[in-house]
């Protein structure tokens, strides 16, 4: 029932792959430029958001969603196959413009980056990742970590930082 009223409401922008399973409240939005691409297997835990305002959100095969996840896209967003997003994580792809400091920053609009989390790469328990950052395959990211960089495969990252402390490196 659930999967028939996402398809009749978000039409074209809705994308859903065979054995896609979303928790209890689960809230995907698409606005008229966005889309939501679930692809086989996915599974999305309760109460996580997936919001495409005009870029795409793009889950890959067998991949995971934590409940009360939040992935928010503006120019893209790539979780690839196998990838988990773990509870309460936060993935976003803008940041606010702050040009003219007379001016409101709710005034001056977003800068959007892609983001591309890499397949089977693991953000860890209300980790953020933010605009323009790449996780590499099957790596890292810790818990309450902020990155805002690039983690290359294999990594491990943890901390807050311009680009979170790369603890370890090599393929795993």
């Amino acid at each position: 029932m659930r999967r028939v009223w996402l398809r009749i409401r978000l039409g074209r922008r809705l994308s859903l792959g065979r054995g896609v399973r979303l928790g209890r409240g689960v809230r995907i939005e698409a606005g008229p430029r966005g889309r939501v691409v679930l692809e086989d297997g996915v599974r999305i835990g309760e109460r996580a958001r997936l919001l495409a305002r005009e870029g795409e959100i793009r889950v890959g095969r067998d991949a995971r969603i934590g409940e009360r996840a939040i992935v928010v896209a503006h120019a893209g967003v790539e979780i690839g196959a196998g990838a988990q997003l773990r509870s309460w994580s936060t993935v976003t792809d803008f940041e606010p413009v702050a040009d003219d400091v007379e001016r409101p920053v709710r005034l001056q609009g977003v800068a959007a980056t892609p983001v591309r989390i890499g397949e089977r790469a693991v953000v860890d328990h209300a980790a953020n990742v933010l605009a323009g950052a790449t996780v590499g395959a099957g790596a890292r990211i810790g818990p309450h970590a902020v990155l805002a960089g690039d983690v290359p495969a294999g990594a491990t990252a943890e901390g807050a930082a311009p680009v979170a402390t790369v603890v370890g490196a090599g393929r795993r």
